[in-house]
């Protein structure tokens, strides 16, 4: 069984035991998560949301939470002497999928 869910503006394909890195939630490792944002579940049937199943829910435990890779933003204009070096690094929970019910 797996199912489509949305969290932090994007959608991810979840199956049970699967861990997976979602924009931080703010809740403390080890603590359990409730995604209500059910799109589609499927396996022997496939149900889908309009656009979201009523109901429908993702258990799930925090694992960890942490920054990812640095990724450098540069802007540069030529002929100017214009160049800006900048640096973001994006917050993350990391999530394993215990249970998907409808």
């Amino acid at each position: 069984m797996y199912a489509v869910i949305s969290t932090g503006g994007k959608q991810y394909k979840v199956a049970e035991g699967d861990v997976i890195r979602v924009e931080k939630l703010g809740a403390e490792e080890g603590s359990k998560v409730s995604f209500d944002k059910v799109m589609l579940i499927g396996g022997d049937e496939l149900t889908i949301g309009k656009p979201y199943i009523d109901g429908a829910s993702v258990e799930a435990t925090v694992t960890a939470n942490g920054k990812d890779k640095k990724v450098i933003v540069y802007k540069y204009k030529r002929k100017t002497g214009y160049h800006k070096k900048n640096g973001h690094r994006q917050l993350f929970t990391e999530v394993k999928i215990d249970k998907i019910s409808k």
